[in-house]
């Protein structure tokens, strides 16, 4: 059994335009946000062995502020340069690259791909992932190189302004 938690950045800053993409930070509601989210997370004993990140300084600093909630060391969280800017098959490959001993990981990223990448293995459709949306689905599976021939066999979705926390 593989737990795979996608999660989007938070909501970034547009203030200073003459930041290349890469570089734009968390605006407040972005820095409000992820440990929210990562709180939820906490409430429920959620224990991951692996959090990957996009490089891109709006994503890293929601998985540092997320992994903090989470009693994750933020200095272990893993940047992967494929996840920026983040097809879906840039990142389904870097899930498949993933070391069958780990069961449960998370990985921030960007939009469309993510999107892209939940529809393709999730139980149900969604339209977008908001920024700090939280996709969590299980598969049973043994191997991570795995999913995606095989549909994820539970999935739950939680964002920063849904009303009620989603269930493990």
């Amino acid at each position: 059994m593989k737990l795979l938690i996608l999660v989007r950045h938070a909501k970034s800053s547009w203030k200073d335009i003459s930041l290349p993409d890469r570089q734009r930070p968390l605006n407040k509601r972005g820095k409000r946000d992820a440990p929210e989210m990562g709180a939820r997370l906490a409430r429920r004993a959620l224990a991951v062995d692996c959090i990957l990140s996009s490089p891109a300084t709006r994503a890293l600093k929601t998985a540092r502020l997320m992994a903090k909630a989470l009693g994750y060391r933020k200095e272990e969280v893993i940047i992967d340069e494929r996840i920026y800017p983040g097809d879906s098959e840039a990142l389904l490959a870097v899930i498949h690259d993933c070391d069958s001993k780990l069961r449960k990981i998370m990985l921030f990223g960007h939009n469309p791909g993510l999107t892209v990448l939940v529809n393709r293995l999730g139980a149900e459709e969604i339209d977008n992932v908001p920024t700090c949306g939280v996709v969590a689905m299980r598969f049973d599976v043994a191997r991570w190189n795995q999913i995606g021939r095989a549909k994820a066999t539970a999935f739950d979705f939680d964002y920063p302004k849904k009303p009620q926390d989603w269930q493990e």
